[in-house]
């Protein structure tokens, strides 16, 4: 983790910024959470467990900042509710998310799938992509298992009436 909050301040100097105290608890509080896709309020309460001192505008700051240096990508669900998320380091692009739209939970796909999408919009259409977002909403492996046992479990009660 420290390796990794050097490179990020390296990063911040580099484009003329510095990793201040509170913009390290902020750093600190997403490496340490990288899996979690944190709102901007969840990370405000665990750098507050830390950092007392430190208030939600600052925290609020800092991730606009973190986010306009594509160090965390700010990202939405469609719950209404924006949660950020380090990027992974030499990510030429934002990975993919798959949401279950039955528990909730969020799961990612490091790998980019959409390659050959990118050069037919780049051919077809003379876009030049920077960058892409892709969000499967689905049932995930976990809800699923869960409902073959249920399903199981009721076509075995119905075959005992």
């Amino acid at each position: 983790m420290e390796k990794r909050l050097e490179r990020i301040k390296k990063h911040l100097h580099s484009q003329g910024y510095k990793l201040t105290p509170q913009r390290e608890a902020t750093v600190r509080v997403l490496l340490e959470h990288e899996e979690d896709h944190l709102s901007a309020e969840d990370v405000y309460l665990l750098v507050k467990e830390k950092s007392p001192e430190i208030g939600l505008a600052t925290v609020y700051r800092t991730l606009e900042l973190l986010a306009d240096l594509k160090i965390v990508d700010k990202i939405n669900f469609g719950d209404g509710v924006s949660r950020f998320d380090l990027r992974q380091e030499g990510a030429a692009h934002f990975h993919h998310h798959l949401v279950c739209i039955e528990c909730g939970s969020v799961d990612e796909i490091q790998e980019d799938l959409l390659g050959d999408v990118e050069a037919i919009v780049e051919r077809d259409f003379n876009f030049r992509i920077k960058d892409h977002r892709l969000t499967f909403h689905g049932i995930c492996y976990r809800c699923n298992s869960k409902g073959n046992k249920e399903n199981k479990n009721e076509s075995q009660n119905a075959e005992t009436v």
